[in-house]
């Protein structure tokens, strides 16, 4: 890259396009010193159509992504077949996905979850059954479209309630928190071992000695521990969440730390590998039961928050929160009260200890409820499965795509002052020029770069100022 010009005249680089680069348009700096125009992929939106998965009835919804088969598995209680805890294999082609034949293993289950073990290849979901109300486990695999199941063991031989499963990469363990009913409702949590098609637990260890609901756990792999998010019921329903650490088969726990100061519900929990941060969601009864999220930084065996920031100024419930680590971005599906309870979306972007948001889209305009969102790393897409109350109940799931963008708020360096075939030399207008090649612009007005790489009078995300316009056709670069 070579500037050109000398003071006191417009500034200009010279660089090697990579990539077709048309006159006039933001460009951005590559790593390799060739520049390149701004560019999206994904729609930003639930660009395919719903499809039903269960056409019956379909209660207590759970979904992960089989990294090993590239498949989505949901599960869910079919109440067009007796109740039985079912399972299906989800196959995401661009937009669209299509399912397998379900298939159960025998038991009604309630407060269904699921995760994968990519040490074992396994699915592993845990639930209450109904039979006995014990909190038990099953290993399940996944073979093309079909699904098939171990034998059910026990993780806790007492009524349990809001069982919650996530992975522990690092010692390879699945983490099973959850409120032991048997055990004065206290949080509790276990760790378990896949081995073929069985899975076997460590000693339960108690985290929250007090009525602890729906905890949800999601794994740090940066700092390597657990953390699990729950509703304080000692301590006013307070939205509380403690750190975890896997020995062995064994777990222990560092000291809760409140994140909202009013009672919560309905939250959800991820982990941001980008930011190396964990996301909570949730309703927060304070204040209107807003959809609301914030940000967590584990710091040893410890957890401390920043502040909570509403995506939803309505009601909002039935959340869940998935990371989609190709556009490093949160993605929060909702039942928004405050629009007829329409499915809706919202992506999230980290920065620091807070979060911004985008816009709000619907991915179902009915009311959606039991909303599980998994992210499949194979399609770069996000799988929301949930319930249609619109249309009898019956099981739904969508393709949610995010937009990714190669511009950061430090690579744009201008504008285009002459295009260029990939691999030859162009002229770019850096900071101070005029770029007399633009149209439709309002003397007056900043400009942003947009993902995409057009021109807006909005910042987008991340937020980059292209300049000012001071004709039509001509925008100072950069102000």
């Amino acid at each position: 890259m070579r500037i050109i010009g000398n003071a006191g005249k417009a500034r200009e680089v010279q660089a090697v396009a990579s990539g077709v680069l048309p006159n006039g348009k933001p460009v951005v700096v590559n790593a390799d010193g060739t520049v390149s125009v701004i560019s999206a992929t994904g729609g930003g939106a639930a660009t395919g159509t719903p499809v039903i998965y269960e056409a019956a009835d379909t209660q207590t919804i759970a979904a992960t992504f089989d990294s090993n088969s590239n498949k989505v598995v949901i599960v869910y209680m079919d109440n067009g077949n007796s109740s039985l805890c079912t399972a299906i294999v989800g196959t995401v082609s661009g937009t669209s996905i299509s399912f397998g034949t379900p298939a159960t293993f025998g038991v009604v289950a309630q407060a269904t979850s699921a995760t994968f073990d990519s040490n074992s290849n396994k699915v592993v979901i845990v639930y209450r059954d109904t039979g006995n109300n014990y909190g038990t486990a099953v290993v399940a695999t996944v073979s093309g479209t079909s699904i098939s199941f171990g034998t059910p063991s026990v993780f806790e031989s007492a009524y349990t309630e809001d069982p919650n499963a996530a992975f522990d990469s690092i010692n390879n363990k699945v983490i099973i928190a959850y409120r032991d009913s048997g055990n004065s409702d206290f949080g509790t949590a276990v760790v378990a071992t896949v081995s073929g098609t069985s899975i076997s637990f460590g000693t339960p260890v108690v985290f929250e000695t007090a009525s602890s609901y729906t905890a949800k756990i999601a794994f740090d792999t940066n700092a390597q521990k657990a953390v699990i998010a729950y509703r304080d019921g000692g301590n006013s329903n307070y939205g509380t969440a403690i750190v975890g650490t896997v020995s062995g088969t064994s777990i222990s726990f560092g000291t809760p730390s409140v994140f909202e100061s009013v009672s919560v519900d309905s939250f959800s929990i991820a982990y941001d590998a980008n930011a190396a941060k964990v996301v909570i969601a949730y309703q927060r009864y304070g204040s209107s039961q807003y959809g609301t999220a914030t940000v967590g930084t584990v710091s040893g065996t410890g957890i401390s928050f920043g502040t909570p920031v509403v995506f939803e100024s309505a009601v909002t419930d039935n959340m869940s929160i998935s990371y989609d680590s190709n556009a490093e971005k949160v993605i929060i599906a909702y039942k928004d009260n405050g629009n007829s309870g329409y499915g809706t979306a919202i992506v999230g972007t980290v920065s620091g200890t807070s979060i911004s948001f985008g816009s709000p889209i619907i991915y179902e305009q009915g009311a959606a409820e039991l909303n599980i969102s998994v992210y499949d790393s194979n399609t770069n897409s996000v799988v929301i499965a949930y319930k249609d109350n619109s249309n009898s109940n019956q099981g739904t799931a969508v393709v949610f795509k995010t937009a990714s963008t190669n511009l950061t708020s430090d690579n744009y360096i201008g504008t285009a002052a002459t295009g260029a075939p990939s691999g030859q030399g162009a002229r770019i207008n850096i900071k101070g020029a005029v770029d007399e090649s633009q149209s439709g612009l309002t003397a007056g007005q900043s400009y942003y770069v947009q993902a995409d790489g057009t021109l807006g009078t909005t910042p987008a995300d991340p937020s980059v100022f292209a300049g000012t316009a001071v004709a039509a056709t001509k925008l100072i670069v950069k102000g």
